[in-house]
């Protein structure tokens, strides 16, 4: 990952954009803290992401783990650095079977 990323780190080793928050066990629980996520004016580090699409999983919420992705794409700065999370998240995409919106509706430009 490129160092311009801004993260967030934790407070007290618990904030909306750690792993354990992320990684909820309700539906609801999961959408919220990502509402919350996607909120600040960060990018949430690829382990946070991993942890939230391993929560979608858990929580059998298909929706919520492709639009994470859109997520990201939203927070980023630019085309690479997008590219370089879907390049650090391919193995756990792959893994866990999600798509890509650009995979699902190729003809949609970038943002």
């Amino acid at each position: 990952m490129s160092s311009s990323f801004r993260y967030a780190a934790p407070c007290n080793g618990f904030t909306p954009l750690s792993e354990e928050a992320i990684g909820l066990q309700s539906l609801t629980g999961l959408q919220r803290n990502l509402n919350n996520c996607f909120a600040y004016d960060l990018v949430p580090s690829p382990s946070v992401i991993a942890a939230a699409l391993r929560a979608a999983r858990r929580v059998n919420d298909y929706p919520t783990a492709c639009r994470i992705f859109e997520g990201i794409q939203a927070k980023v700065e630019n085309q690479h650095q997008y590219e370089e999370y879907l390049h650090d998240l391919k193995p756990l995409r792959e893994e866990l079977g999600v798509d890509l919106k650009e995979e699902l509706y190729p003809t949609t430009p970038f943002r």
